[in-house]
């Protein structure tokens, strides 16, 4: 998550698209599966659990450092609070969702097709709200303290994990990102870093998950 002028792109928005993307492309594809397509039903449930990992990975980098980071810097507490109040919120709803994804794998019946629909529709819901939140009035507070010894140490501590996670993240985040963020994307991280992280490292990714779209 990059701080930088808050009436610009950002690397969190763009992680943010990808999110919107994904929670869209689920919502439209349980909906359109077919009665018994278990196969399907288990593309569908791989993408959704490679991005609720994404999406934990990304919440709990804030929790653990740059919420803090701001609360030093006396950010307004009842802000702070409510970005934890809604990642607890979001949470709950992926796991929600994680159950009802998981017994339409095992089924693949149009039943179960609709309670996942159901439960993922909710999920959109809660996550659209916070993300449209921090966008708003977190990200524009962020914005002030991008060029502090703070931040920076912060963004050394987000950046530390293994390569296949970096490898994966950077296989998904691309993996039908709009123009603008894509040119966003080049211009903040060296394309041939991302092609080899992508191949190299988010195999997992385009074997599994990224075929789920094609």
């Amino acid at each position: 998550m990059t701080a930088p002028p808050s009436d610009t792109l950002s690397m969190n928005k763009v992680i943010h698209g990808a999110v919107r993307r994904d929670l869209d492309r689920l919502c439209t594809g349980l909906a359109q599966l077919r009665d018994g397509d278990t196969a399907c039903a288990a593309g569908l449930g791989r993408a959704f659990t490679h991005l609720r990992a994404e999406l934990t990975r990304h919440h709990e980098g804030e929790d653990a450092y740059i919420w803090p980071m701001l609360e030093k810097k006396g950010v307004d507490p009842g802000l702070l609070t409510a970005m934890e109040s809604e990642h607890a919120a979001m949470a709950d709803s992926l796991a929600e969702t994680d159950v009802a994804m998981q017994a339409l794998a095992r089924s693949g019946s149009a039943a179960d097709a609709e309670a996942a629909r159901a439960a993922m529709e909710r999920t959109r819901e809660v996550v659209n709200r916070h993300l449209a939140h921090e966008e708003t009035d977190l990200e524009p507070v962020l914005a002030g303290y991008a060029d502090t010894p703070e931040w920076k140490a912060v963004e050394k501590k987000l950046r530390k994990a293994p390569l296949t996670d970096v490898g994966g993240f950077f296989a998904w985040v691309t993996d039908g990102m709009t123009d603008e963020h894509r040119a966003y994307f080049r211009e903040t991280v060296p394309p041939p870093v991302v092609f080899v992280f992508s191949r190299v490292f988010g195999r997992g990714y385009r074997r599994d998950v990224a075929p789920v779209w094609a």
